[in-house]
């Protein structure tokens, strides 16, 4: 059986006194999508920023197929794990292709350049606003920038922090349509949305975080017509 790309076990993270993820385990193949649900302060976001390597953990981090646990972030950068946080934290006052080198900037020139090529390829928009300043892009247009900047990386694993937060639905689409298309081209995602229904439209497996507990995990499919999720995370 092949190993997972991403594996945790006994996963903690605390804040002093209080843990807001607790004893996680969570494996993530290579070509997947995996969608973390659940409700505000569940915990979702400290488990990206913690596998990212921000935040302290406990338990055990391997990533294909070697123990991460102690590396720092950037360590884990360079092994193929990236994190589009939900507050982009883009620099506003640079270009969005200034943002796009700096996401690259400890791959080798000459691949930095094809792969600037590449995000560029895949969000059109960005080339057509590459000398603008990334502050002055609209909501959807920083969205794509920070995924943008992540892919400078050649990441194997892609985390995103409520990519849809506070976009037109059109926007959404296009980039849940990038998800699929991200994962077809050999890149993994770990996916924490508030939007769950389309968070389950188009990942194959889903866990669900109740107070920093993993409660339920399965195939996506599957959750979309458990009435317990319906009820609880699917209304409207």
């Amino acid at each position: 059986m092949t190993a997972p790309l991403l594996a945790l076990e006994g996963f903690s993270v605390a804040y002093g006194s209080v843990e807001a993820v607790r004893e996680a385990t969570l494996s993530i193949a290579d070509n997947e999508i995996v969608t973390v649900i659940g409700a505000n302060g569940a915990g979702k976001s400290t488990l990206l920023n913690a596998v990212m390597g921000v935040l302290p953990s406990r338990g055990a981090t391997r990533f294909a197929g070697a123990d991460i646990t102690r590396l720092e972030v950037e360590q884990r950068v360079e092994r193929g794990l990236c994190l589009v946080p939900e507050k982009r934290e883009l620099f506003g006052s640079m270009s969005v292709e200034d943002n796009l080198v700096l996401g690259g900037f400890r791959v080798p020139p000459e691949k930095r350049r094809d792969a600037l090529e590449q995000v560029f390829a895949r969000f059109p928009r960005l080339l057509e606003r590459r000398r603008q300043l990334a502050g002055t892009l609209s909501g959807g247009e920083q969205q794509m920038l920070a995924i943008g900047r992540a892919l400078m990386a050649s990441p194997r694993l892609l985390m995103l922090d409520e990519p849809s937060l506070g976009l037109a639905p059109l926007i959404v689409a296009e980039i849940f349509r990038i998800m699929l298309d991200l994962r077809s081209s050999g890149v993994s995602i770990l996916l924490v949305e508030q939007n769950a229904r389309a968070a389950l439209r188009i990942a194959d497996r889903a866990y669900v975080m109740e107070l920093g507990l993993f409660t339920m995990h399965g195939p996506a499919r599957q959750f979309a017509s458990d009435q317990r999720i319906v009820s609880s995370y699917l209304k409207g």
